[in-house]
């Protein structure tokens, strides 16, 4: 088995000839660039078959019971660094089950594992202290497909195989109105930390794909996240209250923002008061209706030190997005993105102070966000309909924004854009060599007044 292989990210050629196009273009010294090395990989001594457990991959059988027994051997045997579950190529179908420290989940060429689509079985358990009731709805929420609570030194990895949500089922009760609770993600790690997840394809989550909160040390490395670009909520990657974050080399195409940084949500998130930071999101690829790099909108406990760069966008709503409301409160702070490519897009850049909404009435209208520190750098865009979009808050204007070598280009050249290319408001900053021209808000400054923030 040969784990991690920088040519087994894809089996369609499709995206192969995407990740070509995509890595071609990138300096070796940026290609060789990872913060991978925060999570050591631990190669497991012991291995078993999720064939052992009676677990049959027709695609008709429930595997439930042979998971949950494979995971429980793990749990209660203790092997000397840890165990390898192996799912030989196959459909595995099976309800939701939870992971335990000190194993790999590893998915072999061809193997599937299939959420099932009957429903009424499917675990309740408590809202996130951090978001106060369910995200989408009042109440406790369902339980991710892949779930971990408490865990650490747990890799999923393999040869590409599938994590299959089959979220359709869920997306039809979404769009009906008839879901009772909030919809299950895919892959969720709670409390956890020490978390590889790498060379494994995910399609069709239910809602959000991989959703690691109150985690610290997770890297997510060569994955292919999959959803329909109509499919409501499904985020690709979410690190919500968490720490030292590394995602690289992946690529996202689903119906929602392909990476979101989260930190709670209005009185629930600034009680709870656990910031997300030390996050670096590089070589990423994709495309969403919404946003490729987003920050938000739920950042009430605070979200700091973020770098991405190397991302390539393609068939965009909005290019980079940092998002937040009044009630949130909480900061946004110290971000830099930079060597973004964008084709196609609604907007290129949308920082703004009025998006999402509220989990009850109860919010503080006065708690209002700190918008500042952010460097947006060498930013090369083509057919983006509207440049940029900056709109603060009169009582807490965004400040220190820092633009430069920004060249975002209309359909037909900028001549032809039917609206301002840039609209500004409450916002400070500063901005170097950008084109279209900027906000007067945005002065233009040498480029020594942007790397005081770079």
């Amino acid at each position: 088995m040969h784990l991690l292989s920088k040519s087994s990210i894809t089996t369609t050629p499709f995206l192969l000839l995407i990740f070509f196009f995509y890595f071609s273009s990138i300096s070796f010294a940026s290609y060789s660039e990872t913060c991978s090395g925060i999570v050591p990989f631990h190669q497991r001594a012991d291995t078993i078959s999720i064939t052992d457990f009676g677990g049959v991959g027709d695609g008709k059988t429930l595997n439930t019971k042979a998971f949950r027994a494979a995971i429980y051997r793990i749990q209660h045997l203790k092997r000397r660094g840890g165990t390898l579950l192996y799912v030989p190529p196959g459909v595995f179908l099976t309800e939701s089950f939870n992971l335990t420290s000190h194993m790999t989940l590893y998915l072999a060429a061809g193997a599937v594992i299939k959420a099932t689509q009957r429903l009424w079985n499917w675990p309740l358990i408590t809202p996130l202290p951090s978001y106060g009731r369910g995200r989408e709805l009042p109440g406790g929420r369902y339980i991710s497909f892949i779930h971990g609570d408490g865990v650490r030194d747990v890799i999923i990895t393999g040869e590409n195989g599938t994590i299959d949500g089959q979220g359709d089922v869920w997306w039809n009760m979404w769009r009906q109105r008839t879901l009772q609770f909030t919809r299950p993600n895919l892959v969720e790690f709670l409390n956890s930390r020490n978390i590889i997840i790498s060379n494994v394809i995910f399609k069709n989550s239910p809602f959000w794909n991989i959703h690691p909160v109150y985690c610290s040390n997770i890297v997510i490395r060569y994955v292919t996240i999959l959803a329909p670009r109509d499919s409501p909520n499904t985020d690709g990657i979410d690190p919500d209250s968490s720490s030292n974050v590394c995602i690289e080399d992946s690529y996202i195409s689903t119906g929602d923002d392909l990476v979101a940084v989260k930190s709670g949500w209005d009185e629930y998130g600034i009680s709870y008061g656990r910031p997300s930071y030390g996050i670096t999101i590089r070589r990423l690829t994709g495309s969403s209706p919404f946003a490729g790099i987003a920050i938000g909108s739920e950042t009430s406990g605070g979200v700091q030190n973020v770098l991405a760069e190397h991302i390539n966008l393609f068939d965009m709503g909005v290019g980079i997005h940092i998002k937040t409301n009044i009630g949130r409160g909480g900061f946004i702070k110290n971000i830099t993105v930079s060597n973004v490519y964008i084709e196609n897009a609604r907007q290129g850049i949308k920082i703004a102070g009025d998006v999402g909404d509220h989990p009850d009435e109860n919010f503080n209208p006065n708690a209002l966000p700190v918008v500042k520190g952010i460097t947006i750098k060498n930013v090369w865009g083509m057919k983006v309909l509207q440049a940029g979009l900056i709109h603060g808050l009169r009582n807490s204007p965004f400040t220190e924004l820092c633009f430069y070598d920004i060249n975002l280009h209309g359909e037909t050249g900028i001549s032809a854009r039917s609206s301002p290319p840039w609209k500004c408001s409450d916002v400070f900053g500063f901005s170097h060599q950008v084109s279209p021209y900027p906000c007067s808000q945005l002065s233009s400054q040498g480029s020594g007044s942007c790397t005081n923030y770079s």
